[in-house]
């Protein structure tokens, strides 16, 4: 692996210098794309040099030992090299995972959604739980989220929410998230006591730029209407609300948060391109699938992905078969064990491919 790391230091030196350079602050989406490439660079880089400077120490303690006689001064060596050993195997896994093909969107933003799905109002307060517990997520991780647009429910709680959520690395960690997410718990409407069980749906989509795709003005219909709220009644005198269709794939997307029009246009735009984004990456992982075979999966959100047993404070993650007693915490947005579990997963996937 020395060779990899010889290609970091040099990768990082390039990135360094075009930064350095005047014309690089001309583009701003390229200079954007330009420091996300060299912080990571720059954080695998920090793993090689770490692992090539224990593996120095380890050699040199292990000559050392050679060439003691003091049987003292052995076991000092010794005990010495009974700590670099596995600091040393620590390096080279986080090396390896640093090494790993690294997908680009995943360092992207997010457009994150949350809908209600079956079991009618009790969804709905579901999903409005859910959304928040994401938005104290970010807030934990000092990530920034902001509403795009929301559609309340007829007896509280939310049909469906968007929010942006703007992070290093956000969409590399909640891309996970896609999926059903299922509710087992006594709803305040229930008189007898049952427990039912209600499904919401998570979709997390990379949030686009605008130079990832070319969408013409011509396959547009934008239309503007008077925002709506709960039970349909109008909750400002103008038409701010826009709805945009995107009429080559059908795609519908509208936002009414904000009292201007133009503001809800502008948030309506970021996305719809992150859905045709996701729609192109999608089809670029169905070529993939054959060769897929992950437990976890790609996010689909039409997989029961995780269930919520409130009887039992029980969360389970089902891709991974992770079962936790703390379901206050991971609804207050404590969700780090359940994520780091899945992302660790996935790094052990990957790295079983490229041992093979």
């Amino acid at each position: 692996m020395k060779a990899n790391v010889e290609t970091l230091r040099q990768r990082y030196q390039e990135l360094s210098d075009e930064l350095s350079k005047p014309e690089s602050l001309n583009d701003q989406d390229a200079y954007r794309k330009l420091t996300r490439e060299h912080s990571r660079v720059s954080k695998n880089l920090a793993f090689g040099e770490k692992w090539l400077s224990l593996g120095e120490q380890l050699d040199d303690s292990r000559e050392l030992l050679k060439d003691e006689s003091d049987p003292e001064m052995q076991e000092m060596i010794r005990e010495e090299i009974g700590e670099l050993e596995p600091a040393y195997a620590k390096a080279e896994e986080d090396l390896e995972t640093a090494l790993l093909p690294h997908d680009p969107n995943d360092d992207r933003d997010v457009i994150l959604e949350v809908r209600a799905g079956t079991g009618g109002d009790e969804a709905a307060l579901f999903a409005e739980e859910i959304s928040r517990m994401y938005i104290r997520y970010a807030e934990k991780r000092g990530w920034k989220t902001e509403l795009v647009d929301m559609t309340e429910g007829t007896a509280g709680g939310v049909k469906e929410v968007s929010y942006a959520v703007r992070g290093e690395g956000a969409f590399g960690i909640l891309r996970w998230e896609s999926g059903v997410h299922r509710v087992q718990r006594v709803p305040a409407t229930e008189s007898q006591g049952r427990v039912h069980t209600s499904a919401i749906t998570v979709a997390a989509l990379p949030e686009a730029e605008e130079v990832d795709l070319n969408i013409r003005n011509e396959d547009l219909r934008i239309d503007v209407y008077r925002a709506q709220g709960p039970g349909g009644q109008s909750v400002n005198t103008t038409d701010s609300a826009v709805r945009i269709t995107h009429e080559p794939t059908g795609l519908v997307v509208q936002c009414q948060d904000e009292k201007s029009q133009h503001k809800n246009k502008a948030k309506a735009m970021k996305v719809l391109r992150s859905r045709l984004l996701e729609q192109a990456i999608m089809e670029q992982e169905a070529e993939m699938a054959a060769e897929r075979k992950s437990q976890v999966g790609t996010g689909d959100r039409s997989a029961k992905i995780r269930t919520y047993n409130f009887p039992q404070s029980r969360v389970t993650d089902h891709r991974i078969g992770l079962t936790i007693h703390s379901l206050d915490a991971v609804m207050a947005g404590n969700l780090d064990e359940v994520v780091d579990a899945i992302l660790a997963y996935r790094r052990e996937e990957a790295l079983a491919a490229t041992r093979k």
